[in-house]
């Protein structure tokens, strides 16, 4: 297998580590929350074999890369700005860009943004969901007792203390309850939706540090993000969770607008993703949001942790695809 290398470089006023390996046509790989470049370990190796120039960086406020201490640092103008710095610093005119979770987010919007430099985009878990009328948290659903976990991390320190609090149960256990392996109790209020959190509990309480590992998942991966968390914290990742609204307000001017370069969509059918609001209707329709959509596949049993769970099948539908371009 390739060695995979790992540098430091310079973009939109950041320092930016990121891993990399093979040579021919670039390929970028944006992690989600919270993971690092090593949720990629996979797919780097798979990559550079089929002939492409596999980057997987720490995303703004993540691993190695830089953690901007003001929470207006994180928005989604900042993110898609650092890769189209990223592709400045290493030399490349153009991209694929592929995305897992917030990853994925970022992916979508570098592709609508700067489809000059980024001219096709595979995303995992996450759909391109188009700009709504309304301020995201606005809508995002609460009860007397219950809230949406992304509201949860709105406040910030509340959720950097939970997490902080024992990293590697943190980890372990979030790595496991979200994965398609997991045992999903029959809720009180079927209606009720995904992820819901009680207003004095937490996201952590409520899922308990599994007794042993899926076969995907070794303790050995699950000590690697222990120690990159247990340096960082978990800050940097949450304050992108902090700028959802913001972002609503930066994307106005775009309100409307497709993605127009060709995609490709993977998700497993147990992701809690797929079942958020409105998610029923968005994915069967997403290519009146993505034109050239060239494909949604979902992968059976699989759970949020796409390529991580599925890293075979991940990795040839991404080299098809790309091979297809």
């Amino acid at each position: 297998m390739s060695e995979v290398g790992h540098r430091t470089v310079e973009t939109n006023g950041i320092h930016m580590h990121l891993a990399e390996v093979g040579e021919g046509p670039l390929v970028l790989l944006c992690h989600g929350f919270p993971e690092s470049w090593y949720s990629w370990r996979h797919q780097l190796a798979a990559l550079a074999a089929a002939g492409f120039h596999a980057v997987a960086p720490d995303m703004r406020g993540y691993g190695h890369t830089d953690r901007p201490e003001a929470i207006d640092q994180y928005t989604m103008l900042h993110l898609v700005g650092d890769l189209v710095g990223l592709l400045d610093a290493l030399g490349a005119e153009k991209a694929v860009i592929a995305g897992h979770d917030w990853g994925a987010s970022v992916a979508w919007h570098a592709a609508l943004l700067r489809p000059d430099r980024f001219d096709a985009v595979i995303a995992l878990s996450v759909p391109f969901r188009p700009r709504g009328a309304v301020r995201p948290t606005s809508v995002m659903p609460q009860t007397d007792d219950k809230v949406f976990y992304q509201l949860y991390f709105q406040t910030p320190g509340a959720a950097e203390a939970e997490f902080e609090r024992d990293v590697r149960f943190t980890i372990r256990s979030n790595l496991y309850w979200i994965s398609g392996d997991a045992p999903r109790p029959p809720r009180s209020d079927p209606t009720e939706p995904v992820l819901m959190l009680p207003r004095q509990g937490g996201w952590v309480a409520q899922k308990p540090n599994p007794p042993s590992l899926p076969p995907w998942l070794t303790e050995a991966d699950v000590d690697f993000y222990t120690a990159e968390y247990s340096r960082t914290g978990f800050r940097g990742g949450l304050n992108w969770y902090r700028n959802i609204d913001r972002n609503w307000e930066l994307l106005a001017p775009f309100a409307g607008e497709t993605v127009g370069v060709p995609a490709l969509y993977i998700a497993g059918d147990r992701d809690p993703v797929v079942s958020f609001p409105g998610m029923d209707r968005l994915i069967p329709n997403l290519s009146q949001f993505v034109p050239q959509l060239r494909a949604t596949l979902m992968l059976p049993g699989c759970g949020h942790w796409t390529q991580q769970e599925r890293p075979q099948e991940v990795n040839a539908a991404m080299i098809d695809f790309l091979r297809s371009l």
